[in-house]
């Protein structure tokens, strides 16, 4: 297999509001509902075939930017900003380009006009991010391959062309070693409102599905967890030792994170955090469980000062500090292991991490330097499809899941019964139907991605296109607290 130009003749914007049946706390805000946007992709050959792609993300507010001088409606108007600004330049240039070359030629240009609109370089990569995956998309069912065998051959043409301190020989190489498997594990979000016994439910949400902690083990049978913390030492030390209750009753090992979500000031209040945990006999079980610490520091901070004292005690990554393709590398000098994949924040971006990982692991009995597998309340869907696709790929083995718990699947976008059975009708091993709604399906704490290796981009069904309404500048688009 080899890569193959083609020039990008129109790329079109789409959104629908998706309404969270539960409120999803993360950082300082809570979030009630926002909308999701797709976007479809025309790409044209040499030869005068051409063919279509699609992609999808929700526009989540107060995560990419969390200046308190915005709104969260402002937010999303910048996420819509930055996926029309991307998908302007895609189609405004006639070169004919690999994929790859297309996101590597607009990606500093992109960036740039982010800036001088007042968007940060994490909402301006949201562009590129949805554009990139439905252009691949659109490559990947040309050339009649799956994602997996496309990143395999490199048909997409990455090189290093935006990342020096690779070579071009390690991309492929990397690329071609990777092995996807048939499953993946879920990782719950434990947001910072959820209720975490029966005791802590004030109003039951009537859809039959679970509300608490204990009730998401016993529905879909998790192994491993995402626990977030809130800044206050105590008040997290307090629900920290809710949760490893909960936890501790599990007969089988388990795994945990800890999420910061930049609620920390200082590298110091993090580690006195992690010792107080440590020093608590009731939690040794779930200390020894805990993998690494996620951006527990501000993003203005993260990357200005060494977090030595932090890194002995426990591998920590950076996550919305990844704005720019250089955020790895600077992380790494400050003591950092790991980053987040996030289909968000880029494909390109997490294959191009996941290289470097290899690269500074190369020759070391233990390897350090990893990738983790984030959410970003994905929805069913395209969106979920294809961030399953590139965290199965990248070899993380699990992976957290949180959209189709915060949101009833196919009925918390307002998609229509056609729509809902198109996907499950492609993907039965992905997707359950049950009391007329189709659903996420995880099962024993696994996700089967077996019919996601297809031709396309985790691909095999649309949304109804006309059912869906042209991306718009709104503004109250969110629905958010503070």
């Amino acid at each position: 297999m080899s890569a193959c130009a083609f020039r990008i003749e129109s790329v079109e914007l789409f959104e629908r509001n998706v309404r969270l049946r539960l409120p999803f706390r993360f950082g300082v805000a809570t979030l009630t509902s926002c909308p999701q946007a797709f976007v479809r992709a025309r790409i044209a050959f040499a030869d005068g075939r051409s063919m279509t792609g699609a992609a999808a993300e929700l526009m989540v507010p107060k995560w990419f930017d969390k200046s308190p001088g915005k709104t969260a409606a402002d937010n999303v108007d910048d996420l819509r900003d930055a996926l029309a600004a991307a998908a302007g330049a895609y189609v405004a240039s006639t070169a004919t380009q690999t994929a790859f070359g297309h996101f590597a030629t607009h990606y500093a240009a992109l960036v740039a006009t982010g800036v001088r609109a007042g968007r940060n370089a994490l909402t301006s990569c949201f562009g590129p991010a949805v554009v990139d995956r439905a252009v691949l998309d659109a490559l990947c069912r040309h050339a009649g391959v799956s994602f997996y065998a496309a990143l395999a051959g490199n048909l997409p043409g990455m090189d290093c062309r935006v990342t020096p301190d690779l070579a071009d020989e390690e991309i492929a190489n990397f690329l071609a070693q990777l092995t996807p498997r048939t499953h993946i594990a879920a990782r719950h979000t434990v947001g910072l409102v959820d209720p975490i016994t029966a005791d802590d439910v004030e109003a039951r949400v009537p859809d039959g599905l679970p509300q608490t902690l204990e009730e998401v083990i016993a529905a879909y049978g998790n192994r491993h967890f995402k626990v977030k913390v809130g800044g206050d030492p105590a008040a997290d030390h307090a629900r920290v030792a809710r949760i490893v209750a909960v936890l501790d009753r599990l007969p089988h090992p388990y795994v945990a994170t800890l999420d910061g979500n930049e609620q920390y000031g200082d590298v110091e209040s993090v580690v006195a955090l992690w010792q107080a945990l440590a020093a608590d006999p009731a939690l040794g079980r779930f200390m020894a469980s805990v993998s690494m610490i996620e951006q527990p520091l501000p993003r203005d901070i993260a990357l200005a000062r060494s977090i030595a004292p932090l890194a002995v005690l426990k591998p920590a990554l950076i996550d919305e500090s990844d704005e720019t393709l250089d955020a790895f590398p600077r992380a790494k000098a400050l003591g950092y292991t790991g980053v987040s994949s996030k289909g968000c924040k880029g494909l390109y971006k997490s294959l191009l991490n996941g290289a470097r990982a290899a690269q500074w692991n190369r020759g070391v009995a233990a390897p350090t330097y990893f990738l983790s597998a984030e959410d970003l309340t994905t929805q069913a869907g395209l969106a979920v499809q294809q961030d399953l696709m590139l965290a199965n790929l990248l070899g993380v083995g699990h992976v957290e899941r949180n959209g189709h718990h915060y949101s009833d699947g196919f009925a918390g976008q307002g998609a229509s019964a056609a729509e809902a059975h198109g996907f499950l009708a492609a993907h039965p091993g992905l997707y359950t139907e049950t009391d007329g709604v189709v659903r996420l399906a995880i099962r024993d704490g696994m996700i089967d991605l077996r019919s996601l290796d297809r031709p396309g981009f985790a691909a095999g069904a649309e949304p109804l296109w006309a059912s869906l309404s042209p991306l718009q500048r709104a503004t109250a688009a969110a629905s958010i607290e503070h």
